[in-house]
């Protein structure tokens, strides 16, 4: 039988080859091998990540030769320290280009990752309400200059981040209202960090920019807590990510906190397969979004 088409604008983030055996390589090479199986598998759209070899028109013509376009990138700087601030700013006007020269008008934007939260994830470390403000500001201040370039970028909260809790989430989106940042949740890093995030989604309903899908084992989630493990011992060895619709996230009750008018994008992310091979975990990511009617009714539509 034939799979119904998907109607809302979806893709999918290669991290699963780009992270393969807990190192991190981008390359044409890389990219070829994960443009190849996921077109194969069926996607369509695929997150823009440059490597610093290749020019966005190099990298256009890469996704055309694989019958794949652009979806939105990711940006990360280190916000929490303000004397960089002005720095973020030049490096995300290059990175708005990027995208508008591959057709893409909106992005998610997150603070970098820090040592001590990598090292101890996801139950916010060394928070600091002071520097989350000073974060915000820097943010606040990178989606500015690049809505004057004509991109809307969405925060990204991140395990490992200096937005990391449901507390700092909140405070930089309390803090930034009626600037240029939007919210782009990332469901399971929401969920890892003890938020619900169908609540989040409902509250900043109206902010909500782009979101990323993946899944959290709940379990593996609980004995990495319990054993202190560091992010990439959680993520790669115990496997806290699962593909969308295999473990605790409510995705009825995340979809539905959406306004109906919403017609941003759903990425599949999914950093590490939890089962099967990286086209195996691509493969039951798209089956997730092709039997959801979410996905599959008409927008704006009974479903």
């Amino acid at each position: 039988m034939t799979s119904p088409p998907l109607t809302r604008r979806t893709a999918i983030n290669p991290l699963p080859w780009i992270l393969s055996d807990g190192g991190y390589r981008l390359d044409r090479a890389v990219l070829d091998e994960a443009m190849t199986a996921l077109s194969a598998i069926g996607f369509t759209h695929f997150t823009i990540e440059l490597p610093p070899e290749m020019s966005p028109a190099d990298y256009g013509t890469l996704l055309a030769d694989h019958s794949l376009a652009a979806a939105p990138g990711y940006f990360c700087a280190p916000f929490h320290e303000r004397e960089r601030h002005h720095e973020a700013v030049e490096a995300i006007k290059r990175h708005a280009q990027a995208h508008l020269e591959l057709g893409v008008d909106s992005a998610f934007i997150a603070a970098d990752l820090l040592p001590e939260r990598m090292a101890r994830p996801a139950v916010g470390t060394g928070h600091d309400a002071d520097r989350t403000l000073v974060v915000a500001e820097g943010l606040a201040a990178a989606a500015e200059a690049a809505a004057a370039e004509g991109v809307r970028y969405g925060l990204h909260p991140h395990v490992g981040s200096a937005v990391e809790i449901e507390q700092e989430v909140r405070a930089v989106l309390d803090s930034t209202a009626g600037s240029a940042l939007w919210f782009g949740p990332d469901t399971g890093h929401l969920r890892w960090a003890g938020a619900v995030p169908e609540k989040l989604v409902a509250d900043y309903a109206d902010r909500v920019l782009n979101v990323h899908l993946k899944d959290v084992d709940a379990e593996a989630a609980d004995t990495a807590r319990q054993r202190r493990e560091d992010y990439l011992t959680a993520t790669g060895h115990s496997k806290v990510w699962m593909e969308p619709g295999r473990g605790a996230i409510d995705f009825d009750a995340v979809l539905a906190a959406l306004p109906d008018t919403f017609d941003g994008w759903y990425v599949i992310e999914v950093d590490v397969p939890n089962i099967g091979t990286p086209a195996q975990s691509s493969a039951a990511s798209l089956a997730f979004l092709r039997q959801h009617p979410h996905f599959t009714a008409t927008a704006g539509g009974a479903e």
